[in-house]
């Protein structure tokens, strides 16, 4: 769809500054309407002209994707505006409380269904008013059917142009009711016809877009459940609505359930999938201390959390209001027929009136001949062919883009594309697959066989749900039976195999299982291992005191071997029985095979690379080594994506891929935004121009 529509409109060059722009009187007020028919820069610059010229109104602003209009205006002018908006044909209806309004209406699916079988029974008429004229048929024959059509089809186009006419403002639907009927008047009826068809059809897919991307934005809150379990001052857990909840009340969240408001958590330790706010590729370890986020969810364990932020106010309804005001900050691309009318059109316009009328007046030369002349000229003069041609040379080009798997939502992108500056890129599920994937097994002990410690691993990993757990347990294999089986929630799981206790799981845990207080201690310095180089020589001197317990595999190269993997971004899995490490599992996301060569190519268009990612920085320094863009951000939040997005945004154009609801707001924000078409969110193939829809970079 083209861009023009659901984005803010800035005034073009020479239609002067908004009212904004100079300090507001103290007497002014702000009213927020909504109006269901202004969904695009043709109705906005209709209302703002005519507003613009009320002197007690000082300012307007727009969000064309929520049909939304904010007038600052003198306190007493609201009735005045109302019937200014009444005037061109707008049914504003007025905020009470004067804040915007959350969600607008939808246009019934009956509703939807009349208007395509109307546009359809109208094609049907204009094809075959072609047919009768192509056939040498007789006149009334092409005529009638193509009449017909033009009133199932364009009434609402000749309404809207009427009031632009009657208001001085030559936009689109004048064009067309000019087009139109002059072409009928000289008698080229399936030509008129077919050109209010398919731009009726045009501008029917456009609205269509529009409620489509606005029923994304809303879906996202959707993500978050609208019950949550609170404790009552009577100590009692009861279930109440997400809405109603305060700040500093006691929320539980129990296993396999979705967290409700962000928080605090007070009690508990779980593993949490926070892929759908931050992108992580791996879930969370969560305990007492750590924040939780609405929309995220909870693993094997349960967890209780302090809540720190209303429903209106999470993470997650912050990344639906970015995603609103992105999309209404991004400059539009108008539509090249609208510029180009706002001059050459009325020069036409007026020279067709000077043909028509000056040869008679001054020559004395018969009217019919020259008026028939003046109408050629305004059909031929008039950007009726661009009305057909534009939009048939876009659908081609979006043709041959769609048979390569690209989506693309408007050929404005196809002309922006070529400016590109700046790419930034997701890591997981763009740059990578976002699966957890084995990557290899190294066994540490020398009286244990590969396949022992394969066969042993996979017995417990099919026990457990967990991710990684379940990329182990993929390897293949058959897993004995397993006795005293327990998952240790932020850890890893436990369990007995022919009378023998085995250990599965995260390498400082593993330390405190083998150890003690001693491995405890150990398994602390050791969890700084990633982060600080120093911790290895912790978890080494703990290995020589444990060299007696541990003689023949010391736990000191075994800190270095694991460092290395998490610094090359592997996940580190351990297996271990009572008293020894007997192997390390490395589970990884997999880059994609298309990202490097993707990279290259933009670099070799002198398009530069950078990652955004909100996964830790050892996972994507590793990928972005792999695929080498040019700048790496890790560990980042939406928000701090977006802001990124606004930096390079004001270095040149930038584009913006990925797939998450955590990206939503930087590819809205961005000039142009893609997003991974299988691994994508709803809410980020909505908010995107572009679509991948084979995930191929």
């Amino acid at each position: 769809m083209s861009q023009r529509c659901g984005h803010s409109h800035q005034p073009a060059a020479g239609q002067g500054a908004p009212a904004s722009a100079q300090p507001l009187p103290r007497d002014a007020v702000s009213s927020v309407m909504r109006i269901m028919q202004m969904d695009c820069p043709t109705e906005e610059a209709l209302i703002r002209s005519k507003l613009q010229a009320l002197v007690s109104v000082y300012d307007v602003q727009f969000n064309l994707l929520q049909r939304v209009l904010t007038v600052q205006h003198a306190h007493d002018a609201l009735p005045s505006v109302l019937d200014a908006l009444r005037s061109i044909g707008f049914t504003p209806e007025v905020s009470p409380d004067g804040k915007n309004f959350d969600s607008g209406d939808h246009p019934p699916k009956r509703q939807r269904g009349r208007q395509g079988l109307w546009l359809g029974g109208a094609l049907v008429l204009a094809l075959g008013a072609e047919a009768v004229v192509f056939l040498d048929g007789p006149w009334w024959a092409g005529m009638l059917p193509a009449l017909v059509a033009i009133a199932l089809s364009g009434l609402g186009t000749y309404k809207k142009g009427l009031v632009a006419l009657l208001n001085r403002n030559l936009n689109i639907n004048a064009l067309m009711s000019i087009a139109v009927t002059g072409a009928f008047i000289l008698g080229e009826w399936p030509e008129a016809a077919m050109v209010m068809v398919l731009f009726t059809i045009a501008e029917a897919i456009e609205a269509r877009s529009l409620d489509k991307a606005r029923q994304s934005v809303e879906r996202l809150m959707d993500v978050a459940p609208q019950v949550v379990t609170v404790l009552t001052d009577q100590g009692h857990w009861h279930e109440v609505a997400a809405a109603q909840v305060s700040v500093g009340a006691q929320v539980r969240a129990r296993p396999g359930e979705r967290i409700g408001l962000d928080g605090v958590v007070t009690q508990g330790h779980s593993d949490v999938n926070q892929a759908p706010i931050t992108g992580e590729s791996a879930p969370v370890s969560k305990k007492a201390g750590d924040s939780v986020y609405a929309g995220t969810i909870n693993g094997s364990g349960e967890l209780s959390y302090r809540v720190t932020a209303a429903s209106s106010n999470t993470l997650l309804a912050r990344i639906m209001h970015a995603v609103q005001h992105a999309q209404a900050r991004k400059a539009p691309v108008q539509r090249f027929i609208d510029r180009f009318a706002r001059i050459y059109t009325p020069l036409v316009c007026l020279l067709a009136v000077g043909v028509a009328v000056l040869p008679p007046l001054l020559l004395g030369a018969s009217w019919y001949p020259w008026v028939y002349k003046a109408l050629v000229l305004l059909v031929i003069a008039c950007p009726c062919a661009l009305v057909i041609s534009t939009p048939v040379a876009v659908v081609g080009a979006l043709g041959v883009a769609a048979r390569h798997g690209i989506l693309i939502k408007g050929g404005a992108y196809l002309e922006q594309a070529r400016h590109l500056k700046w790419l930034a890129l997701d890591k997981t599920g763009t740059l990578t697959t976002g699966q957890p994937h084995f990557d290899a097994m190294h066994v540490v002990h020398p009286d244990v066989t590969p396949a022992l410690c394969q066969q042993l691993a996979i017995s417990l990993a099919t026990r457990s749900d967990h991710p990684v757990s379940t990329a182990i347990a993929g390897v293949g294999g058959v897993p004995l039976p397993v006795d005293d089986f327990t998952a240790v929630p932020g850890a890893g799981v436990t369990g007995s195999v022919n009378g023998q206790t085995l250990y599965l799981g995260n390498y400082a845990w593993i330390l405190q299982c083998l150890g003690g207080a001693q491995g405890a201690r150990a398994g602390a310095a050791d969890s700084v291992a990633v982060a600080d180089s120093n911790a290895v020589v912790a978890a080494g001197d703990f290995a020589s005191e444990a060299d007696e317990a541990h003689p023949q595999a010391t736990l000191q190269p075994i800190a270095r071997q694991v460092n290395a993997f998490q610094e090359a971004g592997f996940t580190v899995t351990v297996l271990a029985d009572t008293s020894r490490i007997l192997a390390l599992f490395t589970v990884a996301d997999t880059v994609r095979e298309a990202a490097a060569r993707a990279v290259h190519d933009l670099h070799s268009l002198g398009v530069r690379t950078v990652m955004l990612s909100g996964d830790n920085p050892s996972s994507a320094h590793a990928v972005a080594q792999q695929v080498r863009v040019d700048a790496v951000h890790a560990g980042l939040l939406p928000d701090d994506k977006l802001a990124h997005i606004e930096q390079l945004v004001a270095k040149g154009t930038t584009g913006m891929v990925g797939d998450g609801i955590n990206d939503a707001p930087a590819l809205a924000r961005a000039d142009i935004g893609i997003a991974m078409g299988v691994m994508g969110t709803d809410t980020a193939l909505e908010t995107a121009d572009v679509a991948l829809m084979d995930d191929d970079l």
